[in-house]
């Protein structure tokens, strides 16, 4: 009996040890950061008079991409700070509604979707003519926005102008051909 005791001991020590180390361990995003860029955004492509933006270390634990706008935003805010996405703004904001592989630019994805002008709402995706693949983010519903190239990573600016050319919005939803 004293053996058959030891041998659930060391298996329950095992186990605890397996659960302690899940729990320390950091929490894998299926959506990590690229590794490289593909396209670049240069100072001249920001307009500094519009606005502030904001920016802070990427959250532990990722989450939302639910296919919803509230989903999206909350992608963004988990991916603050991030600089693995630069380059990569259309794959982002697919991300941020759960999906990837879907548009090959931003170009194209503008190009795919009806376009509008004027306040776009929470969740849209809103875009600029600012380089051969274009660039989105997605609106916050203020007139702002969260995307990349925001201060060199992800971040939120507080107008659609923060970066120049902006071309408009298109209803927010999980992209789709």
């Amino acid at each position: 009996m004293v053996k058959h005791s030891k041998t659930l001991l060391t298996r329950a020590g095992i186990t605890a040890f397996a659960v302690a180390a899940l729990v320390a361990a950091p929490v894998a995003s299926a959506t990590a950061a690229p590794a490289a860029p593909s396209a670049t955004i240069s100072a001249s492509d920001v307009n500094e008079a519009a606005g502030t933006f904001s920016t802070a270390p990427e959250a532990a634990i990722q989450g939302a991409a639910d296919g919803t706008p509230a989903g999206a935003i909350q992608w963004y805010k988990n991916h603050m700070g991030s600089t693995g996405w630069q380059g990569l703004c259309e794959k982002a904001v697919e991300n941020a509604y759960g999906v990837t592989g879907v548009w090959a630019s931003a170009n194209a994805h503008w190009n795919g979707a009806p376009h509008h002008s004027g306040a776009a709402p929470l969740g849209a995706f809103v875009y600029w003519n600012i380089s051969a693949y274009g660039h989105v983010g997605i609106s916050d519903g203020n007139g702002g926005f969260y995307a990349t190239s925001v201060g060199g990573k992800i971040g939120h600016a507080t107008s659609v102008n923060y970066f120049n050319n902006y071309r408009g919005w298109t209803p927010a939803a999980v992209p789709s051909r």
